[in-house]
């Protein structure tokens, strides 16, 4: 039987479609496998608080392996009055895990970005995807630290897709919601952010937003659409989550240390 060419060429492409599902599902768990290593949870250790760490948000490694990214909003928390707390990340997970002091080497307030350096042995590195890369409709994963502490220190994994590339905006409902930070920001040219269609949690904050299969990082986690109270980012989260681009985290590992 003579089959035309079109109707070959179709039952073609369905038969890789087929044959390609299974291997990205195969791919995802090798992944996150070797991406966990290099999500690190972000916090402060005192020796006489119980528990000593508390923790902030999340991190991850990039570059030489102790090179820390993370956001401003994790690290820009007030020390304690009375006692010393040492910045720095758990390594690992659950009860094995390492507190490594760390200092904050650049911050980048406007983007919501820092850097912070780590001692002792090197750690995997992810590496940046290309901005160009970067589009919507695309599939994403996040590994991270959701509700921190109060479910122990295991890295947790969300997928999702980037629902939008859409300038960054602060709606406020009336003047007197204007304070000093927010005109600032208006007066700014806005910058885009990612807007995903997967739901963060506080904790997630400073999780890498990243390719499923090749596990390059598209974006930083950096905020999530809160609807109501700040309870119901839990209780009832919106799924709508906001991530900076990897462009400005790689304008970050250009600057020079403080």
């Amino acid at each position: 039987m003579n089959i035309p060419s079109s109707i070959r060429y179709y039952f073609l492409a369905c038969l890789c479609l087929l044959l390609a599902r299974p291997l990205l599902a195969a791919d995802f768990p090798d992944t996150i496998k070797a991406i966990k290593p290099s999500v690190v949870a972000v916090g402060t250790f005192q020796k006489t608080r119980s528990p000593a760490v508390s923790f902030n948000g999340t991190g991850f490694i990039v570059g030489d392996g102790l090179t820390v990214i993370t956001n401003a909003h994790v690290v820009n928390r007030p020390a304690s009055a009375d006692t010393l707390e040492t910045l720095g990340v758990l390594v690992g997970k659950g009860e094995a895990a390492d507190f490594r002091p760390a200092i904050i080497v650049a911050i980048d307030e406007e983007h919501d970005l820092a850097r912070l350096k780590i001692t002792g042995t090197p750690l995997p590195a992810m590496a940046m995807a290309d901005m160009g890369a970067v589009a919507e409709g695309l599939p994403v994963a996040f590994t991270g630290f959701p509700l921190g502490a109060a479910l122990g220190f295991h890295q947790v994994t969300h997928r999702g897709i980037i629902s939008a590339i859409t300038p960054v905006t602060r709606p406020t409902q009336d003047t007197r919601s204007l304070d000093p930070k927010v005109i600032a920001q208006l007066r700014r040219a806005p910058y885009v952010v990612l807007q995903l269609d997967a739901t963060a949690y506080p904790g997630n904050s400073g999780s890498p937003v990243y390719d499923p299969e090749t596990g390059k990082v598209f974006g930083v986690i950096n905020m999530v659409f809160v609807k109501g109270l700040k309870e119901t980012a839990i209780s009832s989260p919106s799924g709508i989550t906001y991530a900076i681009p990897v462009n400005f985290i790689q304008e970050l590992l250009q600057r020079p240390s403080k």
